[in-house]
């Protein structure tokens, strides 16, 4: 059998090989030799962290006492693994983007960057973690006790053991875990000396279970029959607890600090994720696979009355095999001290960056930029809570008297899980407030505590009498009893209070709160990662000075790291000069390299103060970000809803005018057709009874007379036609009689109408060659159209000697029509009018009834085509568009 020298010096031999293996890793990563310790499967076996010596000894005991209940410990995170892989991705990715460096942190981020978060969620990791520390060290005095008692001569003492081991494990944690300021830096040393006591714990686990199964139980066969014989073999399920646990043990492993650290932190690729969302279950199952058949040959060979959490070692010993239990012993002494670096390095992270950095920095009085060495300062305050820490779990131990490692690892994971409302409300809830998850968390934090915590603890913490009669003697308030429940499992009662008070406090207070600006502009970020990762959050360095943050960020990330971050920073900027310019993005990129080292909310704030000036406070300046982030959050709201008021005000204007404007056309039309009806028929019936009552007329008056009344005749018919045409094109009953012709021979025939008789000289200017266009249309009707532009450009050009072009041309695959004169116009108030009917644009120029421009749009739509009016010419302009079936003819 081993002595226990022996053992102590394997011991020392090992974590030596493990401070190597650590060396080695970060010298390779500081070369850039990293490819292999950012592999996929480094990552998967650092996630073994989750088997601590509860789940390598405590196993075991738990399947001797509970039967096959220990699998809810294997059973949750293999749920989350594979059922929740996506969520862990958004988390991961939340992590890179924000720089976060713990679960506190990242809870203080993503709920407006509160502090007084960030402290509560320390505190409970604290206090939930302070068991699971205390199991460590029993689970290591324990490994010692068993070589201790077959080794007399040495110099072990059971009383002062734990103090020694909780002694050995802060300095093996401290040398570990604070070599690094940035605790966002990737720690390879510490994940790959990690990975391999992952393997290390696995083989040993393995070949006990090879042992016991080939070498004691004869194969696989014998054993069954041994588990079937056995109360194990039983197959009985507490519905309530395997449920309760198997949620535990999946919000745990999201939750706890050093799964965080390992599986966010540290995570160089969210990709890994792939692997580890197969692999790390298949390491699970390695893990458990031989606890059943170390069980059940444990309960039958050793001794009634001995530790089932022990019989990892006790059976190799009992069967002379000093080597294996050696390894065995190894394989244990990896899951605690693995457990115990990576927890107190992350506890000890969220409480420097949290508690004493946020003291610190309020004693200096906002003097960050002239203070001591801030370096100096994390480094020391880490160094402190590691050893305050392991402190928490020897002391713990000392008062609970140890105990069955699965119950104490329960508690720790129900304390440990009231984190979890306000994390997942955070990655998917934008509505989830700070004061909810504040509330929520107390509360759940409280429950915890009352109910399961003290009471696991006794020695007096909580009387005999709180336990018997509840709290000031409110029967209701019995710890194991709330609200008057009884007969449940005191895990499950403890849960099933604090966490479903926890959520609903959390939901029902973010649903009466309302978030901060920075809140909403977080929860923005968080939720929507996957397109917010990188945005920045609205630094203004329009006072910051470069040389201040420059002092400031060397006293915290050092001298060298600091100048290269600002020379890159420089560079980046065109290098203007040595620092670079306080840049808002520059700003935002330096407050995410120091959260790395003093947390997000001690660099924010740290940074405000240098952005701020001595005259403005940290508070100051978050008011203001406030503001205007509120800004920012409606501006685009507002801006969009007062462009959709203008759009309306100003169509509504439009038709306004436009109905107004008809308004007034339709009564000058009323008096107009009024005014052209009454003329000639006034004229009619005058020269009419001259005709009838007068006598003696001579015979050329009388024709004078006759001709006058006709040529009124003609005019009164004219205008009734025009009104007539005009209705029959407008109700769609005209008939068109389409045949086949050609552009120059219409506007032949439309010039030699409309300028017959006509005593004013109008200059025509045509380009035959372009108006040999062969035609399919209603000949009539285009010409129609042509000699009424032909005739307005005649009646209304102002010019003294008036000059109309036509030209035609191919515009975008269409023929058109452009009739172009050299007058002054259509005033551009007049030009949206011209088509409406009875339209004129002035009553000096009127002539007719208003009629003829209508018609000539109505008889351009029957046709397929268009007319319009030209904007940017000389002189009126109107542009015929012709229907597109038409085709050039051969010149």
């Amino acid at each position: 059998m081993a002595s226990l020298n022996v053992l102590i010096l394997v011991c020392l031999g090992y974590v030596v090989f493990l401070f190597g293996v650590a060396f080695a890793s970060d010298r390779l990563a500081a070369t850039g030799r990293i490819r292999w310790l950012r592999s996929p499967l480094i990552y998967t076996l650092s996630l073994s962290i989750y088997c601590t010596a509860w789940t390598f000894y405590g196993a075991v005991g738990y399947a001797a006492r509970s039967g096959l209940e220990f699998v809810t410990i294997y059973l949750g995170p293999t749920l989350v693994m594979i059922g929740w892989w996506w969520g862990l991705r958004k988390l991961v990715r939340v992590g890179r983007s924000q720089r976060v460096t713990s679960i506190a942190d990242l809870i203080s981020s993503r709920f407006g960057k509160s502090n007084v978060l960030a402290i509560c969620v320390t505190v409970l990791a604290v206090l939930a973690v302070t068991p699971y520390i205390a199991l460590q060290l029993q689970s290591i005095t324990l490994s010692f006790s068993i070589f201790a008692d077959g080794d007399p001569d040495g110099f072990y003492r059971e009383g002062s053991s734990a103090f020694w081991v909780a002694a050995g494990l802060a300095v093996f944690a401290i040398l570990f875990g604070t070599r690094n300021l940035d605790a966002n830096e990737r720690h390879h040393g510490v994940v790959t000396a990690i990975a391999i006591e992952a393997v290390v714990k696995l083989l040993a686990l393995l070949a006990v279970g090879v042992f016991v199964v080939w070498g004691i139980g004869g194969g696989v066969e014998p054993i069954l029959q041994r588990i079937d014989q056995s109360e194990i073999g039983t197959w009985t399920i507490d519905k309530g607890r395997w449920a309760t646990i198997t949620f535990l043990a999946a919000a745990a492993f999201v939750c706890l600090p050093r799964m965080f650290q390992v599986m966010v932190v540290e995570n160089d690729d969210e990709r890994h994720l792939r692997m580890a969302a197969w692999a790390f279950p298949l390491y699970l199952l390695l893990m458990s696979l031989f606890v059943v058949p170390i069980a059940v040959v444990g309960l039958d060979l050793m001794p009634e009355g001995s530790n089932p959490d022990l019989f990892v070692l006790t059976i190799p010993l009992a069967q002379g095999e000093g080597g294996l239990a050696m390894l065995a012993f190894l394989g244990g002494f990896s899951s605690a001290t693995s457990m115990v670096i990576v927890a107190a390095m992350a506890l000890s992270t969220m409480v420097s960056n949290h508690i004493v950095m946020p003291i610190w920095l309020y004693s200096q009085g906002g003097g960050a930029s002239v203070s001591g060495d801030v370096r100096n300062i994390v480094l020391f305050s880490r160094r402190i809570s590691i050893a305050v820490i392991m402190a928490l779990g020897y002391f713990y131990f000392v008062f609970t008297g140890g105990g069955a490692l699965a119950s104490i690892g329960l508690i720790a994971f129900a304390g440990i899980a009231q984190i979890l409302p306000a994390l997942v409300g955070g990655l998917f809830w934008r509505g989830a407030t700070r004061t909810g998850a504040l509330v929520g968390l107390t509360i759940g934090f409280v429950l915890w505590l009352y109910t399961l915590l003290l009471p696991g603890i006794g020695s007096g913490l909580l009387s005999e009498s709180v336990m018997t009669n509840g709290l000031f003697g409110w029967h209701w308030l019995r710890p194991d009893a709330l609200f008057g429940v009884t007969g449940l499992d005191p895990t499950v009662h403890s849960v099933m209070w604090s966490l479903s008070l926890n959520t609903v406090a959390f939901c029902f207070v973010s649903l009466l709160s309302f978030p901060s600006p920075l809140e909403r502009l977080q929860g923005a970020q968080f939720v929507n990662v996957f397109d917010h990762s990188a945005g920045p959050r609205g630094w203004t360095g329009s006072v910051a000075q470069s040389e201040d943050l420059m002092i400031m960020s060397q006293r915290i990330l050092g001298a060298r790291e600091a100048q290269e971050f600002f020379h890159a920073e420089a560079l980046q900027q065109g290098g203007r000069g040595v620092l670079p310019d306080p840049t808002p993005a520059f700003l935002e990129r330096l407050e995410r390299e120091l959260g790395g080292s003093v947390g997000a909310a001690a660099a924010h704030a740290m940074i405000g103060q240098i952005v701020g000036g001595s005259s403005v406070s940290v508070q100051d300046l978050l008011a203001v970000a406030d503001e205007s982030a509120q800004l920012m959050e409606y501006s685009s709201q507002l801006e969009a809803k007062s462009s959709e008021l203008s759009r309306t005000a100003h169509k509504l204007r439009e038709a306004n005018e436009k109905l107004t404007q008809i308004s007034l056309q339709k009564d000058a039309f009323l008096s107009q057709v009024s005014h052209e009806l009454r003329t000639p028929m006034t004229s009619i019936r005058a020269f009419s009874e001259i005709l009838r009552d007068t006598d003696g007329l001579l015979p050329e008056d009388k024709t004078r007379y006759a001709t006058i009344i006709h040529d009124e005749a003609l005019r009164l018919t004219r205008l009734l036609d025009d009104l007539l045409d005009l209705s029959v094109l407008e109700s769609g009953q005209v008939s068109l009689n389409l045949r086949d012709g050609r552009l120059d021979a219409v506007l032949d025939r439309a010039l030699d109408s409309a300028l017959a008789g006509s005593t004013r000289k109008l200059l025509v200017k045509r380009q035959k060659s372009t108006e040999r266009i062969a035609l399919r249309s209603d000949l009539d009707r285009l010409g129609q159209v042509f000699i009424n532009l032909i005739s307005n450009a005649q009646k209304y050009c102002d010019a003294r000697d008036p000059v109309l072009t036509i030209s035609v041309h191919d515009v975008g695959g269409q023929v058109v029509v452009d009739f172009i004169d050299n007058g002054s116009g259509i005033p551009t108030q007049a030009q949206s009018m011209v088509f409406e009917k009875f339209a004129r644009v002035s009553s000096e120029k009127a002539g007719g009834a208003g009629l003829g421009l209508a018609i000539c749009r109505e008889i351009m739509q029957r046709l397929g085509g268009n007319v319009t009016y030209l904007t940017g010419q000389s002189g009126a302009a109107f542009r015929v568009s012709l229907s597109t079936n038409q085709e050039m003819a051969a010149e």
